[in-house]
């Protein structure tokens, strides 16, 4: 029975991993966005704590699948921002 229950375990993990992979760009994007309100909320007095959090979150979602392949690096600090992404925060991801 413990065996079913690791394989079903590995298998949703796997699923999730998967997940990611195909849509890291929109969980990205997601993360960026959630950020973005609530340093606009809370009118940008929490921006360098935000941006950890935008980072941690990252960093977390990545470890699922034991890769660090699922979402970009944050950009260097003054890096303009791509064509077409969201800006990161005041303070960075």
């Amino acid at each position: 029975m413990f065996d079913k229950l690791k394989k079903a375990a590995s298998d949703a993990k796997d699923k999730v991993a998967e997940q990611f992979d195909q849509h890291g760009d929109k969980i990205n994007a997601g993360i960026d966005k959630a950020g973005n309100v609530i340093d606009e909320k809370t009118g940008g007095k929490h921006s360098d704590k935000i941006a950890t959090a935008q980072q941690k979150v990252r960093e977390g979602l990545d470890k699922v699948d034991g890769k660090k392949d699922d979402f970009p690096p944050p950009p260097a600090p003054g890096t303009p921002p791509a064509p077409g992404s969201t800006p990161p925060p005041a303070g960075g991801y």
